[in-house]
């Protein structure tokens, strides 16, 4: 199989079998989405209205609060989420799909209504992030593709607004590209710059979605030369005296002498890569206002997450570069969202009736659910579609009928974001532990 993307660069990425002039994503998927789907096509309920709805159980442990993100990734993906002739072939062979279902499918495209929770919006346990309606057939088949992108982008991005708010306004580069799959980490710059990061060092990141792409050298390019001055004489000439030199190969008080002798005092900014971030950026600073480069910025990389920023605030750091921990969700890769029915009819003209869980400790509430907020950040839901005069509705067309409903860009979003982590009450927005609220019934919350 290959891979592909669209032309215009909007990140659109499906599975190619060899001579296909068509991307699809519908593979993309579990086994058992198609063998459910071959037993509802048997008894006949395939065409049966039903209602899914994606949320999280509960959130990482002394998180307060969870960002969404990855809907516009799903939307992307939605169109080319189909099975070719050949796919259904295959799916037939290998006894994933029954003959009657592969039929069923046919030129299969997803037909139903999806509402959503804005991308880059708070969520909380239980809160109705996706809502999808349509056939029992056609919407089962979302689940994994919904839950993994989901999943993925709402980690990434709940990590990288805890890193925001521990900057306090201070520039985050991401730059974890090297710390997980090649596909997913264009998902996490993605993700990050949409929880406020200013970069990323991404290249695919910038062209499909213009995320701003950052980045100069390593300690290889330093290492690969005669001399530290060597280097960043090289470096210097390429980019310019506006670029940031590394000066933790050798020594960092002499990388950053040498560095001003190089570039002189308009150098743009230095890189500490070791030691005690705290203690070597106010040794850099003083050194640095001492040779006349009192412009020159301090950026600070190396295992940073939102406790180290948190830790290094009172530090004259200027911007910090995080990998590892915000490519993997600050130690927690997974949103532990799930995927569940929760009303479906007993004929194709049916009316919805609410189905729910009891199993302990994997309990469900039934019953589609309307969610919304009060100013003082409650946050609950009815099943009956009301919401109080003085609440604001959260969730939102996103797909009708098959189509895509045309929703805000990723700079809107992004902006967004940032209004909502301003906005938010400083008990949530400490980056120590603390208890999550929880979205539930007025009467729950009474």
């Amino acid at each position: 199989m290959t891979t592909s993307t669209d032309s215009a660069g909007t990140g659109r990425r499906g599975w190619l079998r060899d001579g296909s002039s068509a991307p699809t994503t519908g593979l993309l998927t579990d086994k058992y989405e198609l063998t459910m789907l071959s037993s509802f096509v048997a008894d006949g309920t395939a065409d049966h209205p039903a209602v899914f709805e994606l949320f999280a159980r509960r959130l990482p442990e002394g998180r307060r609060f969870g960002l969404v993100a990855g809907l516009g990734r799903l939307l992307e993906e939605l169109p080319d989420f189909t099975f070719t002739a050949e796919d259904r072939e295959w799916l037939v062979a290998t006894e994933a799909l029954t003959p009657e279902a592969s039929e069923w499918l046919g030129e299969f495209r997803f037909s139903g209504d999806i509402s959503a929770y804005a991308e880059g919006d708070l969520y909380w346990p239980g809160s109705p992030v996706l809502t999808v309606s349509g056939r029992l057939g056609e919407c089962i088949l979302l689940e994994t593709i919904a839950l993994s992108i989901f999943n993925h982008d709402s980690a990434i991005a709940s990590a990288a607004a805890r890193m925001a708010i521990a900057a306090g306004g201070r520039p985050l580069l991401e730059m974890g590209s090297r710390r997980t799959h090649e596909e997913a980490a264009v998902a996490v710059a993605r993700a990050a710059w949409i929880a406020g990061f200013s970069g990323t060092s991404n290249l695919a990141a910038g062209f499909r979605y213009a995320v701003p792409t950052i980045g100069t050298a390593a300690h290889a390019f330093t290492l690969a030369h005669p001399s530290e001055r060597a280097a960043f004489e090289a470096q210097v000439r390429a980019l310019g005296v506006g670029t940031t030199l590394l000066v933790d190969t050798y020594d960092i008080e002499e990388g950053i002498r040498t560095a001003v002798d190089v570039a002189g005092p308009d150098l743009g900014a230095v890189r500490i890569d070791s030691g005690d971030l705290a203690v070597e950026s106010r040794r850099a600073r003083a050194l640095l206002d001492s040779l006349g480069a009192g412009r020159t910025r301090i950026i600070v990389t190396s295992d940073l997450d939102e406790y180290v920023i948190s830790a290094l605030a009172d530090a004259p750091i200027d911007g910090y570069g995080v990998g590892t921990r915000v490519a993997t969700g600050s130690g927690h890769p997974t949103a532990s969202m799930v995927y569940k029915l929760v009303a479906v009819a007993d004929s194709p003209e049916g009316e919805l009736r609410p189905v729910a869980k009891s199993s302990e400790s994997k309990a469900s509430v039934g019953g589609r659910k309307t969610a919304y907020r009060y100013p003082d950040g409650r946050e609950c839901f009815t099943l009956d579609g009301r919401v109080p005069d003085e609440a604001l509705p959260l969730q939102h067309h996103v797909v009708r009928s098959g189509e895509i409903v045309p929703g805000p860009t990723l700079e809107q979003t992004r902006d967004r974001v940032a209004r909502t982590l301003i906005e938010l009450p400083d008990p949530i927005r400490h980056v120590s532990h603390g208890t999550a609220a929880r979205t539930a019934t007025e009467e729950e919350l009474a």
